[in-house]
C-alpha cells in the first residue's frame, strides 16, 4: 500500500537542475579548471562526501571544493534572481491532486533547507509538503540511501510504502537503495538500460503521473 510520495526538487519539481550544469563549469573555470558537459551532468543531485571526492579525483587534491562550490552558488543565485524559477510542467497540478486525495507528500533534496524553502516559495509550491528533508540533515547525500531513509522515518513510514519521484541517476539510486518505488521523470538525460531496471516507471513529465497510475499504485 502506497501512503506517501517523496519528491526530489531540482529538476523534478522546479527547472533549476540546468543551472547546476552550467555554473559548476563556470565556477571551476574561474579557478583554472575545465569541466566537460558529461562531468557536469554526473554531478546532478550528488551529495557529500561524493561531490568533493569526485571533483578532486578529476582535478587534483589541491582543489578547494568549498571555494568552488561557494562561487557556483553565487553565480547560480545571481541567475535565479534575474530569471526567477519555473515549475516543471504538471508540478502544481500533481501536488494539488495528491493533497486533495490525502496522500502524504515530502521533499528529499540535495539543496540546503534555506534555499529549498526559498525556491519552493518562488515557484509557488510552498505549503504542499508534510516534510522537507535536506541532505544536510544526513551523513551522506545522494546516491546513498540516507536521505530517503531519513525522510521515510520522519513520515513514520516504511520505504516500501513510499514512491520517490526523481529526475537524475544519483537521485534514482538513492531512492532505490532505500527501498522506495521510483518513478523517474528525466530532466536532461534519459535513463540507460541499467537505470531502467531500477524504476517502477519512467514518464515524460509530471503530468503523466495521472489517475491510472494512482490506481495501479494503490492510492
Amino acid at each position: 500500500m502506497i501512503r506517501a510520495v517523496i519528491f526530489d526538487m531540482d529538476g523534478t519539481l522546479i527547472d533549476t537542475e540546468k543551472y547546476y550544469r552550467v555554473f559548476w563549469k563556470k565556477a571551476l573555470q574561474e579557478f583554472g579548471y575545465t569541466m566537460t558537459d558529461e562531468q557536469a551532468l554526473s554531478m546532478r543531485s550528488l551529495g557529500r562526501p561524493f561531490a568533493p571526492e569526485r571533483l578532486r579525483e578529476w582535478f587534483g587534491e589541491e582543489l578547494d571544493y568549498q571555494k568552488v562550490r561557494q562561487r557556483r552558488k553565487e553565480l547560480m543565485e545571481q541567475c535565479i534572481e534575474r530569471e526567477g524559477i519555473r515549475r516543471k510542467p504538471g508540478a502544481l497540478e500533481l501536488l494539488f491532486k495528491l493533497r486533495k486525495q490525502g496522500v502524504t507528500t515530502a521533499i528529499a533534496t540535495a539543496t540546503d533547507l534555506e534555499r529549498t524553502e526559498k525556491y519552493l516559495k518562488m515557484a509557488g509550491l510552498d505549503g504542499y509538503f508534510d516534510e522537507i528533508i535536506s541532505a544536510t540533515m544526513v551523513k551522506e547525500g545522494k546516491p546513498s540511501p540516507d536521505i530517503y531513509l531519513y525522510a521515510c522515518g520522519k513520515l513514520g513510514l516504511k520505504p516500501q510504502e513510499c514512491i520517490a519521484v526523481e529526475d537524475s541517476p544519483n537521485g534514482v539510486l538513492s531512492a532505490y537503495r532505500a527501498g522506495c518505488k521510483v518513478i523517474m521523470v528525466p530532466d536532461q538525460t534519459k535513463p540507460d538500460g541499467e537505470m531502467h531496471k531500477l524504476l517502477y516507471a519512467c514518464v515524460n513529465s509530471l503530468s503523466d503521473i495521472g489517475p491510472d497510475m494512482y490506481n495501479s499504485l494503490d492510492f
